[in-house]
């Protein structure tokens, strides 16, 4: 197997966690890089949701994986993450949350070896779809403790505990 998929979400795991460090290695967050990494894990999220889930959906006779409910879940408390104005908790959360869901990706039989297998036969269309991708547009941040409660229901939805994760 030539593993094209699984290095383009890896590669693209790396770049965006290399922005989020560089947004977040000083005491005060810069909010431009920060504003990259948003667009990033957003448009990330979206290429798995629109194009690798769905083709690795179809190679399985129409069946979905059964890792993709719980990825599908850490995609929807990532993306209500990405709503909070960020402090060095929320980054905390975000990135405990993060390593475990790229894990669960990246690992030896992980979602992007399955899907790796599933759509053999079609990862040169799937790798130009991928690329093509636009970027997904963000709302402005909402510093408000509605929004933040929100995002702990997305978080508790997906089997995590806000304030755990932020220890």
């Amino acid at each position: 197997m030539n593993k094209k998929l699984y290095q383009f979400f890896e590669k693209d795991h790396r770049r965006l966690d290399d922005l989020l460090d560089r947004a977040t290695r000083h005491s005060e967050i810069d909010m431009d890089l920060y504003h990259q990494f948003r667009v990033g894990l957003l448009t990330h999220i979206k290429m798995e949701e629109k194009v690798l889930f769905p083709a690795a959906k179809e190679a399985n006779q129409g069946k979905e994986l059964p890792e993709m409910e719980q990825l599908r879940l850490d995609h929807g408390a990532l993306t209500a993450l990405m709503a909070v104005p960020p402090d060095h908790t929320l980054i905390r959360v975000l990135s405990k949350l993060l390593q475990i869901h790229d894990d669960a990706e990246e690992r030896p039989g992980g979602i992007y070896d399955l899907c790796e297998k599933l759509t053999h036969h079609r990862t040169d269309e799937l790798i130009e779809i991928l690329e093509e991708t636009t970027d997904v547009p963000v709302r402005p941040l909402k510093p408000s403790d509605y929004v933040l409660q929100a995002t702990k229901r997305a978080l508790e939805r997906a089997g995590y505990d806000y304030d755990e994760l932020a220890k």
